[in-house]
C-alpha cells in the first residue's frame, strides 16, 4: 500500500506561546542587584559573642523579717517567694 498524497493546503499549523517573560515588567519595583565578591557592610564578627540577657530581678522585702529579697521575675500571674533567712524561712504567696 502506498501512503496518502498530502491534502490541498496542508495541515493546519497552531501557534504555541513559548514564553515565561512577563508583558509588562515593572522596571521601579525590581530591586534585584548583584553582590559579588566580598562584602562591603560592616557588620557583627564572629570573634564577638553575644551577650545572653540577664533575667530581670524583683526586690521582695519579707513581710516576717524585713529582709530584702531578690527573685526573678515570674512568667506566671500567681507565684510564691521563700525567705532565704535560715531563721524565718516565711513563704508569700502572690497573685
Amino acid at each position: 500500500m502506498a501512503a496518502k498524497p498530502p491534502a490541498k493546503g496542508g495541515k493546519k499549523r497552531r501557534k504555541m506561546r513559548l514564553t515565561l517573560k512577563q508583558k509588562k515588567m515593572d522596571v521601579t519595583a525590581d530591586k534585584y542587584t548583584d553582590s559579588l565578591g566580598w562584602s562591603t557592610e560592616v557588620g557583627r564578627t564572629l570573634e564577638e559573642a553575644a551577650a545572653p540577657p540577664e533575667p530581670e530581678t524583683l526586690n521582695v522585702q519579707c513581710e516576717m523579717c524585713g529582709s530584702m529579697l531578690k527573685a526573678r521575675k515570674p512568667k506566671n500571674a500567681r507565684y510564691t517567694v521563700t525567705c532565704d533567712y535560715d531563721a524565718c524561712g516565711h513563704t508569700m504567696h502572690f497573685g
